[in-house]
């Protein structure tokens, strides 16, 4: 092995070690390869000339990248939806549909999981809220601690697979690259593009089974040790009706907010980013429909914002509810509006549609207007926004140091390493996917999905797509083996966040060795995935082509 290959590997290695003791994820990963290229450059490896590309480079992945604006419109959709309180309702109400079979309230856990990873996409959010909610009552009706425990932080992590996910639009754009440039080394001078929506058709499958693997488990073990989660009884005033109409009511928001987000990706009518956009307009509806008390301002700001209440929310909910009606419509007259603003000529269609579109367009932005000082007067926006904030702001810094990285470590040749270590493997390439496959699980149980998704992918993305491998399959399971970073011990974040909500009797050795199991079924899903491709690649395949 020669010097800059040997420097290579301290390198990766001490990257690993440096994140194990704590230190900041995107000055560390800049840091160290900076002091390994002085290394490398004391021993006449590495030119340091390569470091005048680093601004073209961030400038081109960050500055100028579309798919990466849609990045802060999905966690201020997800942050929004946090406190909208839509998380509670369907936990209630999701509760009183199932709570009389066994089980039930496992089942609840799974399905309000997938609906808030339709609608926010946020792992910490949806694990706290459950917590706080489910788990009470999941302990005081009897279930299993360790089964009640596991329900919610497996069901909590199904933000990572089910789209739209903040984890598949990084990893689309560093797939679309590793794909490009793969295709390219080949001679394919003019590859098919692989894009986020491409990922969020492949991930939908595979994240519906994940939520039918965590049922059918919940099934077994309510059928096996009844004793571990018994049903509950209904209340008197849960009649059918009732029930049917509590669902409804809790259902039908974030269902409109899924169709106008996902389905607009999926018919081709908007992309991933422009989708984002509605889906951050969306989630402000709903906050606005959801806050009933409003905090006063002070002074002069309660005052103007007082008085524009007045004016325009004179009967409190009307205005949300024309304003989603607004969003359905505009979805709906899609053929005379269309949302993609890379064409060229835009389809007018006649003065009717147009009219109506116009008219709607007024009745959406009334409603948002309302929304928004609704939110403003509750105290919300401001925490909304600064979480957003952070989280964006982390997510870029953390993509600029693993870009300083990447450039050293190509610059010591670490890219032939890479190449030559996974193409001479016995099996071939598919078995370099297979040790991919576990380095990244193995990294999980250490590193954040962010970092591994900006550190390892674009290592060996290249190489394993330089083959027949279909890039949306090799996203999907990535993805899918991220997601178990959030339940893998000792570092599995949503272990941390059901820490910090349960109640002290609970011992944290209940809520790991809970994971466990959703921890194998998680691999279970992806070794179905690795034998069958076809359940990633299908749904693309119909809907794009």
């Amino acid at each position: 092995m020669q010097i800059a290959e040997i420097l290579d590997v301290l390198m990766f290695v001490s990257v690993c070690g440096l994140l194990l003791f704590g230190f900041p994820v995107a000055f560390t990963l800049a840091g160290t390869a900076m002091i390994w290229a002085l290394v490398g450059w004391s021993f006449g490896v590495f030119d340091m000339s390569l470091f005048g590309a680093l601004p073209s480079r961030i400038y081109g992945n960050a500055m100028t990248n579309e798919i990466l604006i849609a990045v802060p419109l999905f966690i201020f959709m997800g942050v929004m939806l946090e406190r909208s309180k839509v998380a509670e309702e369907l936990l209630d109400t999701m509760g009183k549909l199932f709570g009389r079979l066994r089980g039930g309230l496992g089942f609840s856990v799974a399905i309000v999981g997938a609906l808030m990873a339709a609608s926010t996409g946020i792992v910490g959010a949806t694990v706290v809220t459950m917590g706080l909610l489910s788990l009470p009552t999941m302990l005081r009706r009897g279930y299993d601690q360790k089964l009640a425990c596991g329900a919610i932080c497996a069901s909590g992590t199904l933000g990572q697979i089910i789209p739209p996910s903040i984890v598949l639009v990084l990893l689309g754009d560093q797939i679309s690259n590793a794909y490009t440039t793969a295709q390219r080394q080949m001679g394919n001078w003019s590859p098919d593009p692989v894009s986020v929506g491409d990922l969020f058709a492949g991930a939908l499958l595979p994240g519906l089974m994940l939520v039918g693997l965590y049922i059918a488990y919940q099934a077994v073990i309510a059928f096996l040790r009844p004793e571990s989660s018994p049903p509950i009884p209904r209340d008197d005033d849960d009649t059918g009706g009732a029930i049917l109409g509590k669902v409804l009511h809790a259902l039908i928001p974030p269902i409109v907010l899924i169709v106008a987000v996902l389905g607009s990706i999926l018919a081709g009518v908007a992309t991933p980013t422009e989708a984002a956009s509605v889906g951050a307009i969306g989630a402000t509806l709903l906050a606005g429909l959801r806050l009933v008390e409003l905090k006063t301002l002070p002074s002069a700001e309660g005052r103007v914002t007082a008085t524009l209440t007045r004016l325009l929310d004179n009967d409190g909910r009307s205005p949300v509810y024309i304003a989603f009606a607004s969003l359905a419509g505009m979805l709906a007259l899609q053929s005379y509006v269309d949302l993609r603003i890379t064409r060229d000529v835009i389809p007018t269609g006649d003065m009717i549609g147009i009219g109506a579109a116009m008219l709607l367009s007024l009745l959406l932005a009334w409603g948002l207007l309302v929304c928004l000082l609704r939110i403003w007067r509750s105290g919300i926006l401001t925490p909304v926004t600064r979480s957003t904030l952070q989280i964006t702001s982390m997510v870029f810094v953390i993509l600029i140091g693993a870009t300083v990285f990447s450039l050293v470590f190509r610059g010591l040749g670490g890219e032939e390493l890479v190449q030559e270590f996974l193409t001479d493997m016995p099996g071939g390439i598919y078995t370099g996917v297979a040790i991919v496959m576990v380095v990244m699980f193995v990294l999980g149980f250490f590193l954040d999905f962010i970092e591994i998704t900006f550190v390892v992918v674009p290592l060996v993305a290249p190489v394993l797509l330089q083959s027949d491998i279909s890039p949306v399959w090799l996203g999907v399971m990535m993805a899918m083996n991220l997601q178990t970073s959030f339940l893998t011990p000792p570092f599995g974040f949503a272990l941390f966040y059901l820490r910090g909500v349960a109640p002290k009797e609970i011992p944290t050795r209940n809520i790991y060795l809970g994971a466990l199991p959703f921890v194998a079924i998680q691999l279970t899903g992806l070794a179905i995935l690795a034998l069958f491709p076809g359940i990633a690649t299908w749904l693309p395949g119909v809907i794009f082509g």
